[in-house]
């Protein structure tokens, strides 16, 4: 199963400074793909009930939040880090509340994301509308109308 996210574009959205991503990658190769596609992974076990995963380009911009959020703690930990380091317990803490926000987002009675839906299902959740009012008239006809007024003095 392919990643969500890519070598590239994990390091284009991570927190981490991209010496450090090429220092992982340098030490233990293709670990940082292996983690983004076993990720991608768990959120598509997450997700599948409410949504068909895995998801088609162009991937859902909170999918790739979601990825690169979860994996950045994890490249720090491989990489070694003091467990006491405010920045890493920010960076864990947050891989945590994705966890929560993918929750979320899973269930099918208030799911809180705007995700393409399943359509094998019949139930019912966030779908984006069309619009909500309909005109006859062209978009020009106010200025008609608002000219026709100047000429009758109102």
């Amino acid at each position: 199963m392919p990643a969500y996210l890519d070598f590239v574009g994990f390091k284009a959205r991570s927190t981490m400074p991209d010496t450090e991503v090429d220092r992982v990658e340098a030490k233990w190769p293709g670990w940082i793909l292996q983690q983004l596609a076993s990720y991608s992974s768990q959120l598509d076990d997450q997700l599948a009930k409410r949504y068909p995963v895995p998801f088609r380009e162009p991937v859902p911009e909170a999918i790739k939040n979601w990825l690169e959020r979860i994996v950045t703690p994890r490249c720090y930990f491989k990489r070694g880090v003091n467990p006491s380091d405010e920045q890493f317990q920010a960076l864990s803490a947050d891989a945590e509340a994705v966890w929560k926000q993918v929750a979320l987002a899973a269930d099918s009675n208030t799911g809180l994301y705007d995700l393409p839906l399943r359509q094998d299902t019949s139930e019912s959740g966030i779908t984006k509308g069309g619009p909500l009012v309909h005109s006859e008239q062209s978009p020009y006809s106010w200025t008609d109308a608002q000219a026709e007024a100047v000429r009758n003095g109102e």
